[in-house]
């Protein structure tokens, strides 16, 4: 199965996102975006193909988001496109790409929606219970 995460070490659900992958059985292409960002139109199409509008796709939790003045609503999305490929940071992470579909993995559950099916144990790196000892799902 081909996947690929646009990754980020220092994050916390990127991280769980990638062990959920890999505990999967799957070893995907990891592109640590902050070194290798998407282009304008693969950006473009990350979001579209998540469902997303490209504000939601936005990491509004990061101080330059403010200091930008990115949460003026009268932002079209080329201008937050710009934004986020200027600074990478500001690309909320991790989008996953599958042949099952293509999510943001916020939680980083979200990405089994598009894996294979996993039913063995998985705890996240805080130790959150994701998939029981029974192989069922923990919403």
């Amino acid at each position: 199965m081909d996947v690929v995460i646009y990754h980020n070490p220092a994050c916390g659900t990127s991280r769980n996102a990638l062990a959920l992958i890999r505990h999967a059985g799957v070893e995907p292409r990891v592109i640590e975006y902050l070194h290798q960002p998407p282009s304008r139109e693969r950006l473009r199409e990350l979001i579209r193909q998540s469902g997303l509008g490209v504000r939601q796709a936005i990491r509004q939790k990061e101080a330059s988001y403010l200091s930008l003045g990115l949460d003026d609503p009268g932002l079209d999305d080329e201008a937050l496109l710009d934004a986020m490929l200027r600074e990478p940071i500001l690309i909320n992470r991790p989008f996953v790409q599958t042949p099952m579909g293509t999510r943001l993995c916020r939680p980083s559950e979200v990405v089994l929606d598009i894996l294979p099916p996993v039913t063995r144990p998985f705890a996240k790196e805080d130790g959150e219970v994701v998939i029981d000892a029974t192989g069922r799902r923990v919403r």
